[in-house]
């Protein structure tokens, strides 16, 4: 990972959930439904970023689903302002922060727990994970062949991910692909994109030009008409790959 997961904007809005606990981790949760359920696994900025919580809002009313925005940092928090500030992030250590304390090791127990939760603790009945950045590697790791955790997956922009990740996972997958990205590099694309297709899984690879890394969820809302619109459609995306993978029988 590296200084770009910490560019972007801050959206302006509302986040209309509430925010509880899943397994030991404080959440946001938002949405009613009883059956289906996703797991947002936040970016750098973590589980209190606007944009994560605004998401999730989304994902819940257009998908049909109650969303659960874990913090997966123990309570660390980057101030948003870092998104405008290059001074902040200048000084920011990203790999320190995202391979050290919150490291694979450190966190895929907190991960696993929640998953989990969601279908022996809360009864739902079917369960997505959705991982930006930081969060896509974990979404791979729900979802290996060996023992999935989850029915299908999401990622874009992801981080930290891993070949051996890719080879396991076991179910429907999705990755949301920036052209400009020094993190999900072009031979990362293309070990996927040679792979998935051959483990007899759902996959959807979504390529999107012009764009960098971050900016699924990062994106300036009221920038351009690109940005707009990779934004809008990213967003939509995720909303028909869960509609079609969670509704169904």
């Amino acid at each position: 990972m590296s200084s770009c997961c910490l560019t972007g904007f801050e959206w302006s809005g509302t986040p209309v959930g509430k925010e509880t606990k899943l397994a030991n981790n404080d959440t946001y949760v938002t949405g009613t439904d009883k059956d289906v359920a996703v797991l947002l696994i936040h970016d750098i900025y973590g589980w209190t970023f606007n944009n994560t919580r605004l998401l999730a809002d989304h994902f819940a009313k257009e998908i049909g689903a109650t969303v659960y925005a874990p913090d997966f940092f123990g309570g660390d928090v980057i101030p948003p302002d870092t998104l405008s500030d290059p001074e902040k992030r200048a000084k920011f250590d990203v790999p320190a922060f995202v391979m050290g304390k919150n490291g694979k090791a450190h966190r895929w127990s907190e991960i696993e727990a929640c998953a989990k939760s969601l279908k022996a603790e809360l009864g739902f009945k079917k369960v997505g994970a959705v991982g930006y950045c930081y969060g896509g590697w974990a979404v791979f790791q729900l979802g290996k062949k060996s023992n999935p955790l989850v029915d299908a997956i999401s990622t874009a922009h992801p981080s930290l991910l891993t070949k051996e990740e890719i080879n396991d996972v076991g179910v429907p997958a999705q990755i949301l692909a920036p052209e400009h990205d020094p993190v999900f590099v072009p031979e990362m694309k293309a070990y996927a994109n040679e792979t998935i297709p051959k483990l007899n899984v759902a996959y959807d690879y979504q390529y999107f030009p012009g764009v960098a890394h971050g900016f699924a969820i990062k994106c300036n809302d009221e920038g351009s008409d690109l940005d707009k619109k990779s934004l809008e459609r990213a967003k939509n995306a995720v909303v028909g790959w869960f509609a079609h993978h969670l509704h169904i029988e």
